[in-house]
């Protein structure tokens, strides 16, 4: 069964990270219909958002008496692949560590990896960690009906690059403003760009988009000349 909405932005990936982030689903897993393409108006006048129409299949149900919704309850089975799976791959790797996992409020099977001197499972950025989840999220999912979203963390790495990569955002937001300059941010996954979005979409001159194809897609800080979005 196909299901759909639509989600506003101020430009077109925004609207889509929105959808995204609201269905809590990847990229690839839904299909995208650009509505409204944004417009930046003349000193804000007349400026309005992009808006898409995000199209996502899921499973059909047979009608069924109505109860109330349930807390997400982990499934054994999938716990048991992401155990054996990252058992396995750690013990490869010669880390001494062990997953933990659990599952959050959406049906997302957090795992943290638990050990001391974890920074080599981390790698530089955050590299090692999302080809650890990656390899995962694909071991894990191989063969299943129904795909299930893994996120996989060390030393509470990912709260810290997030808060670190919030300070970076309104550090660069301030010299863009000082010196009416757009800054070209480094290269950075999906997930670490939304964060730059998210941080600066309410800065006052400033707007951000990103440049580039993966994996060396960039984030723009950009003067945006008093216009409001």
């Amino acid at each position: 069964m196909l299901k759909w909405i639509e989600t506003t932005g101020k430009n077109e990936e925004a609207a889509i990270e929105a959808a995204l982030i609201q269905l809590g689903l990847d990229r690839d897993d839904v299909s995208v219909e650009i509505l409204e393409r944004a417009k930046s108006g003349f000193l804000g006048i007349g400026s309005c958002p992009a808006k898409v129409k995000v199209t996502y299949e899921v499973p059909d149900e047979p009608e069924a008496e109505v109860v109330p919704a349930a807390a997400p309850a982990a499934d054994d089975a999938v716990v048991g692949r992401i155990n054996e799976f990252l058992t396995g791959l750690l013990e490869h790797m010669g880390a001494a560590a062990t997953p933990r996992i659990t599952v959050d409020e959406r049906g997302s099977y957090q795992v943290e990896l638990v050990g001391e001197h974890l920074g080599a499972l981390i790698g530089r950025r955050g590299e090692t960690l999302d080809a650890i989840q990656q390899l995962t999220v694909y071991a894990v999912n191989r063969g299943l009906t129904k795909r299930v979203r893994i996120h996989v963390d060390a030393e509470h790495y990912r709260a810290k690059r997030e808060e670190s990569l919030v300070r970076l955002a309104n550090k660069v937001a301030g010299k863009v403003v000082k010196y009416r300059r757009n800054v070209t941010l480094e290269p950075m996954n999906a997930y670490e760009r939304h964060v730059i979005h998210t941080a600066l979409q309410e800065y006052p001159d400033v707007t951000t988009y990103s440049i580039g194809t993966e994996p060396n897609r960039r984030t723009v800080v950009a003067y945006s000349r008093g216009e409001h979005r």
